[in-house]
């Protein structure tokens, strides 16, 4: 005769489900190989879920609000574990020639930009905002673009993607607005000179350019392109971004006068509303800025250091920082909301990432070696990171190991 079943499966699934979420990563992955029901017990995104909000990179903000939700969060806690350990697969992807000024004039590199989602790949390459679809496999992206969205005279400087729109900065001083899904798009003049960084969010645009303004646009039925305010900022604007409570927008100076490079402005009046830092040298320009909640924000630049900002606590003092150990200037900064930053300097494409629960350093990748070029932009999923450099475009696949 057969042994009778154990006490433990007799356990409602709720009970079972309890007992386990005690258990760690290891010992969750053992008990899937016990029989079919734990392993279908012991994959329950319930379980993995506690575990994944200490992880990097696992699709979780600090809140716990999911970013992923349709990928299992037991898979994501193992890629977790390569981002973590620097386990990755290296390919270049897109290589462009560098561009010629004038007949018989020098060469100048392009400074690319980036966005992502779900299922492509935006990059700006010259005058143009080209299209990439990601492979449905993972294995990295089509090499020819789907779409192409133009409208500058010269190259695109910065540009981002909201809710199925591209706004766009270009050095012909012009914002250019794209809607993804049609042929419908918006060209107007927005400053003197180049428009180094936009943003989009809530019906608003704001720009920021090197003639030394900053500006707030109208997209509202009958007013698109008007301009609301234009804020004197005394100095070349090279980063931006509206708060997620679209009630204020930061901006990234050059630091060449006496004022903070940080400063926050309210979006409804265009007033100052406060400066971030006591402390900045003459030079130390904000290159990028991020927001992570409207009180936690990212700065990165010229004097080395990323900075992480909570305006809850304090202005005048960033909660922590984090110094590039080479010295060079970080162009680029991005954060999975939660425990990773992630990083590109100046010399060498390095990418480097760090966890905000350590003072060093966690991984470090050189993509541009002999030749030295920044890496000008980046982003990442859960599985990948992009890094587009002055002539190439780089992917590490954190899946493959």
């Amino acid at each position: 005769s057969s042994s009778p079943p154990s006490p433990l499966w007799v356990l409602p699934e709720e009970l079972l489900l309890l007992i386990c979420s005690y258990l760690d990563a290891q010992a969750l992955g053992r008990l899937g190989q016990v029989c079919r029901r734990l392993r279908f017990l012991s994959s329950r995104d319930l379980l993995w879920r506690r575990i994944a909000r200490g992880c990097l990179n696992s699709g979780f903000t600090q809140l716990g609000t999911d970013l992923e939700a349709g990928i299992p969060v037991k898979e994501r806690v193992k890629v977790s574990q390569n981002w973590r350990h620097g386990r990755c697969q290296r390919e270049t992807v897109l290589k462009w020639k560098c561009k010629q000024v004038a007949p018989f004039s020098c060469f100048v590199f392009l400074m690319p930009w980036m966005e992502l989602d779900r299922e492509y790949l935006y990059l700006s390459q010259a005058e143009n905002i080209q299209a990439y679809r990601l492979c449905l496999d993972g294995t990295g992206l089509q090499r020819h673009p789907q779409a192409i969205f133009s409208g500058h005279q010269e190259d695109v400087c910065r540009f981002v993607l909201v809710n199925s729109h591209i706004v766009s900065g270009g050095g012909d001083g012009n914002i250019v607005l794209h809607k993804i899904h049609g042929s419908y798009s918006f060209k107007f003049s927005a400053h003197e000179q180049e428009v180094n960084c936009v943003d989009f969010q809530g019906g608003l645009i704001v720009s920021g350019s090197r003639d030394r303004t900053a500006k707030v646009w109208s997209l509202s039925a009958g007013r698109v392109g008007q301009c609301l305010h234009t804020v004197q900022t005394e100095d070349r604007v090279w980063s931006i971004a509206i708060s997620p409570l679209l009630s204020s927008f930061v901006t990234g100076t050059a630091c060449c006068g006496h004022t903070s490079p940080l400063r926050i402005w309210d979006l409804e009046s265009g007033q100052l509303l406060t400066c971030l830092g006591t402390d900045f040298h003459r030079g130390a320009g904000v290159l990028d800025v991020f927001y992570e909640t409207p009180s936690l924000l990212l700065s990165c630049g010229y004097d080395t250091y990323i900075r992480y900002w909570d305006i809850r606590t304090s202005t005048r003092k960033c909660v922590q920082e984090w110094e590039e150990p080479h010295d060079s200037a970080l162009y680029c900064i991005r954060s999975d909301k939660n425990h990773m930053i992630a990083s590109g300097s100046s010399y060498y494409g390095v990418v480097r990432l760090w966890d905000k629960r350590q003072t060093r350093c966690l991984q470090s990748f050189h993509l541009s070696s002999p030749t030295s070029s920044p890496v000008y932009c980046l982003r990442f999923s859960t599985t990948h990171l992009y890094a587009a450099l002055a002539s190439a475009l780089h992917v590490l696949d954190f899946t493959a190991p």
